[in-house]
């Protein structure tokens, strides 16, 4: 390995070192720290044994601006005299498996130059000069600089009497290196209720008791055991205990808005005597009152609503408009960048899987946070309601200018109450032509032998569990993995070319691989065709040692699901590679009822479609509204 350094010259404007001394003095000054100074330094770890001379052009043209910024090779400007005001350096990046976009970036790029498999790392670090202890330094770090779900710190003293080499050792990250032991494992639910419970709450699956005896009462059928033992499976997997909890998750299923409600109304006396005024069954909230509203409309403009990524509404007799608003408030809460960069890119995504893909022309947002200047006590584990804001506004700004979509309008609400989990709604808006060459473009359809192809970023262990950990309130448990760091610019190349290939009349249907990843977006599409076999072991991954469960719920950004027909499947995937596009086939859809997921040829989930979508029980709730808090 090998470490590049690029620090901004003397007599530029630094501005992120700027910007951290004034968050410093605004957010920690009564914390008793007193920081003087700031200097950021970009570092960027090379795994891959190059010259010099092949470093100082990487030095020279890719990683540094002759004009504002200096480099150095092997040789941290922490150790160099021009530096030695500062007496701490902490060091941010992100922990493995997690994107990191400039490294990705860089890359590509050095590949480019020196035609050589170079793989780049980025991190970011902060000289500090003050007078700070190793607590002061930490908290800085902690709080203020880095999120401990997905990155890794580096804080230390520096020493000018320690010489170059003991610091730019610990300045290396070790080299990846996951075990190749990816297992499938099954889980036993003849169990007590108790156990049921604990096993849903340690596993993250947001599952009630009833909905685990709904699973186990499922599997042990005997005519669903028979046909599942001849295909080698003799109990409940993980994949499968994992895709139902996804697929039933609050997230996915709306429970609440679809339960059975008994609704009354309520009148107290002086007393507290309650008299019912009225009472009703309401079967369902969504049918009766959102679709039940959008149906009494029942509008031509209403092309396509409440069954596909996103809602398409005519636009004149040639374009339809595609809408799709949506929230991102607990991954926001626990990275607030990650979280809502996420949160748009994925949006943005929605209304490209729509009928055969639309064309992205304008974000919108809805951010409510904590009062920015609050100086109470937080709760374990909350963020400064200042950072979040902070985060989230950079995280939809980075989002939609790498992308190339402007945001044309927004709002923001403060209030206390939002102090355990803000609420970040992140919505896009996309344009497709209603017809085109005879094909309505709102319409898709996978047919029998149509080919699953996963196309753009690789699949890690970033996103596992964000459907069921984001249907629970946020608690000390919840997941690390839980949270993605979205890449535009890898979305931004696939969709153009996922465009492209719309307009050649490629893709039969198309969606993203959101909430649930392969799990959803496979799962959902089969509903078409009645059926899908999914090989996981032909599903590109950033690193090995993923077991198969984790490769199906994976939510790695950047990746969407298209079926493709055989006779066009070597013009897709050449377009593919011309446009530098990573594209496999993962599998077929076919009419079997089942969704059948494999990894090495072994099965590893074999599901009923009707059970995997309807049978989940259904909510009973009671819903009371007290007539005089209305007259009040």
């Amino acid at each position: 390995m090998h470490r590049i350094e690029t620090i901004i010259k003397n007599g530029y404007v630094d501005s992120i070192a700027d910007n951290t001394l004034k968050s410093v003095r605004n957010h920690l000054n009564h914390s008793g720290i007193n920081l003087d100074k700031v200097r950021t330094v970009r570092g960027y770890t090379i795994y891959f044994p190059l010259s010099r001379e092949q470093l100082e052009l990487l030095g020279k043209e890719l990683f540094s601006d002759p004009i504002v910024e200096q480099y150095s090779i092997d040789n941290p400007f922490a150790c160099s005299d021009s530096f030695k005001e500062f007496n701490w350096f902490i060091e941010i990046r992100f922990k493995p498996g997690v994107t990191d976009n400039i490294g990705n970036t860089a890359s590509t790029i050095a590949r480019d130059i020196l035609q050589k498999q170079i793989v780049v790392s980025s991190s970011l670090q902060y000289l500090l000069k003050g007078s700070l202890n190793k607590e002061m330094a930490e908290k800085i770090g902690r709080e203020l600089l880095g999120n401990e779900l997905i990155e890794d710190f580096v804080i230390s003293k520096i020493d000018k009497q320690d010489n170059s080499g003991k610091i730019l050792n610990s300045l290396l990250p070790r080299e990846l290196n996951f075990k190749d032991d990816s297992k499938i494992e099954y889980v036993a639910l003849d169990i007590s209720d108790e156990a049921l419970i604990n096993l849903s709450k340690a596993r993250c699956l947001a599952l009630t008791l009833e909905e685990m005896k709904a699973i186990r009462s499922h599997f042990s059928d005997s005519d669903i055991m028979m046909q599942r033992k001849k295909i080698g499976l003799i109990g409940i997997t993980d994949a499968e205990l994992e895709l139902l909890a996804q697929t039933w998750s609050e997230h996915c299923k709306h429970k609440i808005f679809n339960a059975d409600i008994d609704y009354k109304e309520v009148q107290f006396d002086n007393k507290g005597n309650s008299q019912i005024l009225k009472s009703e069954k309401i079967n369902s909230l969504f049918k009766t009152f959102i679709r039940g509203a959008t149906s009494k409309i029942n509008s031509d403009w209403l092309v396509s609503v409440f069954h596909d990524n996103a809602g398409v509404i005519k636009l004149d007799e040639e374009y339809d408009l595609v809408f799709k608003v949506e929230t991102h408030n607990s991954p926001s809460a626990l990275d607030p960048y990650g979280g809502a960069l996420t949160g748009i890119v994925g949006c943005n995504r929605d209304p490209m899987g729509t009928g055969k893909g639309s064309r992205l022309i304008a974000n919108t947002n809805v951010f409510c946070f904590a009062d920015p200047y609050y100086q109470g006590v937080l709760p374990e584990r909350i963020m400064h309601p200042s950072r979040i804001f902070e985060g989230v506004r950079k995280g939809v700004e980075h989002g939609g200018n790498k992308m190339g979509i402007p945001t044309v309008n927004g709002a923001i609400v403060f209030d206390n109450r939002y102090m355990g989990k803000p609420l970040v709604y992140c919505g896009t808006i996309g344009i497709m032509p209603h017809e085109l060459k005879g094909q309505k473009m709102f319409e898709k359809n996978c047919e029998n032998g149509d080919l699953i192809v996963l196309v753009g970023g690789r699949t890690g262990k970033d996103g596992i569990h964000g459907a069921t950990f984001s249907s629970e309130e946020l608690h000390e448990y919840s997941p690390l993995t839980a949270v993605q760091i979205g890449d535009p610019i890898t979305q931004k190349k696939m969709m153009d070319f996922l465009l492209e290939a719309r307009d050649l009349l490629m893709i039969k249907s198309i969606t993203d691989d959101g909430a649930g990843g392969l799990a959803s977006s496979v799962g959902e599409m089969a509903l078409s065709s009645n059926g899908a076999c999914l090989q996981l072991d032909k599903v590109p991954l950033k690193y090995r040692g993923m077991n198969p469960w984790e490769i199906l719920l994976s939510e790695s950004q950047e990746r969407m699901t298209v079926a493709i027909s055989k006779n066009r499947i070597s013009e897709f995937l050449k377009l593919a590679e011309d446009r530098d596009v990573e594209a496999s086939i993962v599998g077929e859809f076919n009419n079997s009822g089942k969704f059948h997921v494999s990894y090495n040829d072994r099965s590893v989930a074999y599901i009923d479609l009707k059970f995997l979508h309807e049978g989940v029980p259904k909510l009973e709730l009671n819903a009371i509204w007290n007539v005089d808090h209305e007259s009040r």
